[in-house]
């Protein structure tokens, strides 16, 4: 088993910054995709950003030009870079990563479970 544990929520006013961080740790052997996710009460879960086992990015429309999605493999975590922050950012972020697990022959999903961010008006 993987266990997710997510840092770096918190509040603050629309146009600042904040950084979340996710540390994978158990049996870790090879983790392949690792996303970032936001959930607000009464929208549907959204993907935020991801980021491959080498590197390559993706990101939300919503998100674009102002989050950056990093990962170091040696560390086993993923950080996302939020900057420029809009009241409309507010949501529990989860981060979820993706491992091919030999034993089961086929690759599984772990999820943290979120931070808080709030931005405030």
């Amino acid at each position: 088993q993987v266990q997710l544990v997510e840092s770096g929520g918190g509040l603050v006013q629309a146009g600042g910054s904040l950084k979340l961080s996710c540390e994978a740790s158990g049996r870790v052997f090879g983790i392949n995709d690792m996303n970032w996710y936001r959930q607000a009460p009464g929208k549907q879960r959204e993907l935020v950003a991801s980021i491959s086992r080498e590197h390559r990015t993706n990101y939300s429309d919503s998100v674009k030009g102002r989050f950056t999605i990093s990962r170091d493999n040696a560390k086993n975590t993923v950080d996302l870079q939020m900057n420029s922050l809009k009241p409309e950012d507010t949501a529990v972020y989860v981060c979820n990563v993706k491992q091919w697990v030999y034993r089961l022959r086929r690759e599984s999903d772990y999820w943290g479970q979120g931070t808080q961010v709030t931005v405030s008006s």
